[in-house]
């Protein structure tokens, strides 16, 4: 009991040290509209984490190829794939082109990843976050680790969506 108390713990630490962050940009109330979408692409990025290497190279191989989409979701070994260079990790590399570098990342998710982050209408906070000069610092936040746990089933939060 105490272990799952101290991961409570931990995901609530995470999610106040965000809000401190989106704190005179945003109020409480729309905390969320941030947080909810910057966790789901995080859980993207560590289930994919795994196979990004393999998903690079085959897309350097088929990237021309009218079945791409089916030869990279083989590579990742899920539904679903992100062709970008970057990861949330590698973001962080270079922090004067945040705004650019993480829109490419986004747009390199499968189409039906992007479907999912459409619908949280997260373009503008984008682009409020960077005008506001707190992008990177709130993605830094969601790149300590993978923060929740792997038994997460993120297919199972979006239904038929994805399979994992």
């Amino acid at each position: 009991m105490a272990t799952r108390s101290a991961k409570i713990d931990q995901k609530a630490d995470l999610i106040w040290a965000i809000a401190d962050k989106l704190t005179g940009v945003y109020k409480p109330h729309e905390y969320g509209d941030v947080i909810l979408p910057l966790t789901v692409i995080r859980r993207f990025d560590c289930i994919l984490s795994d196979t990004k290497d393999a998903v690079l190279q085959k897309y350097d191989e088929v990237k021309n190829l009218p079945m791409k989409d089916i030869l990279l979701r083989k590579a990742s070994k899920k539904d679903f794939y992100n062709t970008s260079k970057y990861t949330f990790e590698r973001l962080m590399d270079d922090p004067d082109h945040i705004e650019e570098n993480f829109r490419e990342y986004l747009n390199k998710f499968s189409a039906n990843v992007r479907d999912i982050l459409e619908k949280f209408k997260f373009d503008g906070h984008i682009t409020t976050m960077a005008n506001k000069g707190i992008l990177y610092i709130v993605l830094k936040e969601y790149t300590t680790d993978c923060r929740l746990p792997a038994e997460t089933d993120i297919c199972a939060i979006f239904g038929g969506h994805l399979k994992t």
